[in-house]
């Protein structure tokens, strides 16, 4: 399984959805639409997801906690169903503060996790109040995980627990230190499927700057290998082949989640240099 990130434009412009879409067509098996990615406004993910949809790539919608309140989710996430989209990713989001909305109310009514329990919750008919879902929609439901940081594993097994079926981590440098998580994991669940994030870098300033980010690992040696090149953006697209070769022959990964920040062309590079390509053609949405 192969996906990436895929970001709505800070506009109504469908055109420039359908064509950040195009990019990825044949390159991934789906693709994150993200919800006002880094709490900056952006199409809604649900009509942005129906977009790419159109455009031939099957979407996972981003459902954070951030924006709205346990109403307005679920009633969400009964429309996406009519709508056809069975796939989401839950998170809580990144903190308004951060965005183009200072200002605005970080509302998390629910957390990473509780998204996921309401998601497994309609699914199974019912409302989180306990009122009766006629018709409950289908869902294949995911939850992020982040290797580097302290305590994950248990936060993990609480979107397990939750109902997640898949998972999709934060970008991974050092495999080894990753190959410990997953073994963690693998020890005491088999089956939730397990998506590897891997970043394209561009830059030795971009390296530093995630560093800093919590519950990012970059080590020193890939830090300093993109402060040594000319051409920061071959060696981050080296780097990420690298680390794709790698995760894919530790046993219990099975895909990779593709990060490009605001270079989607670089997904495509990294797939066809790491044997990604080309995909397999799968008809019907993966659903569960």
């Amino acid at each position: 399984m192969v996906t990436a990130e895929l970001n709505p434009p800070k506009s109504a412009a469908a055109s420039v959805m359908r064509r950040r879409a195009d990019v990825l067509k044949g390159v991934v098996d789906a693709a994150n639409v993200t919800d006002s990615n880094r709490a900056n406004v952006a199409m809604a993910a649900i009509p942005a997801a129906v977009l790419v949809r159109e455009s031939g790539v099957e979407p996972i919608v981003q459902v954070t906690g951030r924006d709205r309140n346990r109403i307005a989710i679920q009633a969400d996430l009964l429309g996406a169903a009519a709508l056809g989209l069975p796939n989401f990713l839950f998170m809580s989001g990144d903190d308004p503060t951060q965005g183009n909305h200072p200002d605005a109310v970080n509302v998390q009514d629910l957390s990473g996790t509780e998204l996921v329990r309401t998601a497994a919750s309609l699914r199974d008919g019912k409302l989180l109040n306990g009122d009766d879902v006629k018709d409950p929609p289908r869902y294949f439901i995911g939850a992020t995980a982040s290797p580097a940081a302290p305590a994950d594993v248990e936060r993990t097994f609480e979107k397990i627990a939750a109902g997640a079926q898949f998972l999709q981590t934060q970008p991974v440098f050092d495999v080894v230190a990753f190959s410990r998580w997953l073994t963690e994991i693998r020890r005491r669940d088999r089956n939730v499927a397990i998506l590897a994030g891997v970043l394209v870098l561009r830059s030795a300033a971009q390296t530093e700057r995630l560093a800093t980010i919590p519950g990012i690992a970059v080590p020193d040696a890939i830090r300093a290998r993109m402060r040594a090149v000319p051409d920061g953006e071959a060696e981050g697209i080296a780097i990420a082949i690298e680390t794709v070769r790698a995760l894919r022959a530790l046993p219990g990964v099975n895909g990779t989640h593709l990060y490009a920040i605001e270079w989607p062309e670089a997904v495509a590079l990294v797939a066809r240099g790491a044997g990604l390509l080309p995909r397999p053609i799968v008809k019907g949405a993966a659903t569960a």
